[in-house]
This record gives C-alpha cells, sequence and structure tokens, in this order.
C-alpha cells in the first residue's frame, strides 16, 4: 500500500512538473503573441511554424549565456536567491484539485494531482509568503543600488497586498465551510461559482494577485525606466531565467487558484458522467484568466509607488473587509 502511494504521489509530481514547465514556455509565446496582436504588430514567428519553438529557442540562449557575478556580491545568497524565489512557486499547486476520479483500465485513477489537505489555503498563504525572501534577497546580495531598491520596494508591496488577499480567501472559506480546496471545488457544484456571492471578493482577489506576482501595473521591484530592472539588474543566464520561470509560473499557479476559489474549478456541463472534462474545464478557466493578466499588461501604465502603497492600504484593505462583513450578514440572513 505504502509503495503503490508513493509512486502514485511520484507520477502525479512528474505530471504536475511537465504541465508547469511547458505552460511556461509557452505561456510567454501566448503572452509575445496577444501582446503583438494588441499592438497592431507580428510577435515570434520565425522559430518553427508561426513562432511555435521560440521558447525553446529562448531556452537554449539562455542555457549558454555566461553566468556573471558582481565582484563585490554576497556569492551564496546570490546563488540561492533565484532558487528561494522559484521553489515555492512550483510546490504550491500541491493542494489545488484538477479534476475528480475516473475508471481507467478496470481501476479508479485520481484526476486532481493534489493532495487532500483539509488547511489547504493555510498551506497556500504560507507557501506563497515565502517567495518575497527570494526578491529581497537577490536585491540586497547584488550590491548594486538600483537592486537594492527593487527588493524594498517589493517587501512593501507584497506585504501590503497579502493583506487583500487574504481576506479574499475568507468568502469561498466561509461559504464553504471549509479551507480544504477540494471542499470548496465541491461545494460549488451544489452552490453555483461562489463568483456570483463574492463579485468584491473577486475582484480584490485578481487586483491582489498581479501586486503579488509582480505583474503590470504593479511591476514595481522590476521597473525597467527606473531602475533598468530591478532586483535581478545584476542577473544573467540560468539564474535570470529562474526568475523569468517563476514570474510566470505564478501567473499559472493564481490563476488555478482563483479558478478553483471563485469559477468553479474543474466542475462543468456533464462532468459527472465524463470526468476527464474536469482538467479541460479548468484549463479554459485557467486561460481565461491569463488572457486577462495578459490584457492588463496590455492596456494600463504604472502605478506611482506611493499611489500603489495608498490604494492598498486605504482602498483594497478596506474593501475586503467590508467583504467579509456582507458575506457574514448574506450567510446569516439567506441561509447559504
Amino acid at each position: 500500500m505504502n509503495a503503490a502511494f508513493f509512486w502514485e504521489s511520484l507520477i502525479k509530481a512528474i505530471v504536475l512538473i511537465a504541465i508547469l514547465l511547458t505552460g511556461f514556455a509557452y505561456l510567454t509565446y501566448m503572452e509575445r503573441k496577444f501582446l503583438a496582436r494588441f499592438q497592431v504588430r507580428i510577435g515570434p514567428n520565425r522559430a518553427g511554424p508561426v513562432g511555435l519553438l521560440q521558447p525553446v529557442a529562448d531556452a537554449f540562449k539562455l542555457i549558454f549565456k555566461e553566468e556573471l557575478i558582481p565582484a563585490q556580491a554576497d556569492k551564496i545568497i546570490f546563488i540561492l536567491a533565484p532558487i528561494l524565489t522559484a521553489v515555492p512557486a512550483w510546490i504550491i499547486l500541491a493542494v489545488v484539485p484538477f479534476g475528480g476520479t475516473m475508471n481507467m483500465f478496470g481501476r479508479p485513477v485520481d484526476l486532481s494531482l493534489a493532495a487532500n489537505l483539509d488547511t489547504g489555503i493555510l498551506y497556500i498563504s504560507a507557501i506563497a509568503s515565502i517567495s518575497v525572501y527570494g526578491i529581497v534577497l537577490a536585491g540586497w546580495s547584488s550590491n548594486n543600488k538600483y537592486a537594492t531598491m527593487g527588493g524594498l520596494r517589493s517587501t512593501a508591496q507584497m506585504i501590503s497586498y497579502e493583506l487583500a488577499l487574504g481576506l479574499s480567501w475568507v468568502g469561498p472559506i466561509m461559504l464553504a465551510e471549509s479551507m480544504s480546496l477540494g471542499k470548496i471545488v465541491e461545494s460549488q457544484m451544489e452552490m453555483g461559482w461562489f463568483v456570483i456571492y463574492q463579485p468584491i471578493g473577486f475582484v480584490i482577489f485578481l487586483i491582489a494577485t498581479l501586486a503579488e506576482i509582480n505583474r503590470s501595473p504593479f511591476d514595481m521591484p522590476e521597473a525597467e525606466q527606473e531602475l533598468t530592472a530591478g532586483y535581478h539588474t545584476e542577473y544573467s543566464g540560468m539564474k535570470f531565467a529562474l526568475f523569468m520561470l517563476t514570474e510566470y509560473t505564478k501567473m499559472i499557479v493564481v490563476s488555478v487558484i482563483g479558478a478553483a476559489l471563485f469559477l468553479g474549478g474543474y466542475h462543468g456541463p456533464w462532468v459527472d458522467q465524463l470526468p476527464w472534462l474536469g482538467p479541460i474545464y479548468m484549463f479554459i478557466k485557467v486561460f481565461a484568466l491569463l488572457f486577462g493578466i495578459i490584457w492588463v499588461r496590455a492596456t494600463l501604465p504604472r502605478f506611482r509607488y506611493d499611489r500603489l502603497m495608498a490604494f492598498g492600504w486605504k482602498i483594497l484593505l478596506p474593501l475586503a473587509l467590508l467583504n467579509v462583513f456582507l458575506t457574514a450578514i448574506l450567510i446569516v440572513v439567506f441561509r447559504i
């Protein structure tokens, strides 16, 4: 029994890593193509048919680029910082279900790829808060003023918006009466998507996640026009690639979490009769959220830093607290 559990867990981990690696590679392609369309240009079209091999070409380019470490940098921390940033992004999806159970070759196969953890939301919250250390240490260890400023901006920004982000999760938790992502998804099968009951919470989640993953218009820690690249100014080669991998992996991660919390996860029409539709529904919802993130980047200019902080503390946080209060009233009055 233990051996079977070990091999099943190992296979799930390998499949999830393969999905994230492929997703990272072709999310970069998808973003470049969509941004080109928004800006009336072509985008990648030379490497492979319609540019489909562009991510492979980029990977080879980064692998063979020279790796440089500043002479006065703290070398150990400089090397460890990208790893510390990347690891949380890879393990955070361990508790998010991607599908139900179906029969295959005469035995039940779990399509969720996830651990059924009763405190899944707490796990996500704890792991998500670790990645800020990697960015801060990358900026500090580089011995570069631009990099240090980017790291400091990241600290203030991520801590500020984590509060609103955490409160946006409280509504689905209260409605499902559980911190398990699996139970939250199952509750939406009975009650309907939680975005119907939590429109304010969903909007807060979308805004706060953009700040948490340093995406435009909240890309203050990078800010090319001001800080030349911010916290990763001194990074090159595969260390730089790890930061890029982390950013795009986080885009996938927050989209998966948003789909599970507010959009019904893998549930959809006929999924009870055809369980293999579950991962397909999940993919469609995640794709829609990723498209929205890219669209925002193509549309909105960067915030001024003081206004970004004021927006987080003076508008988003009170609004998140109000949403929790209104959700409690909704549950008590209407017996949801």
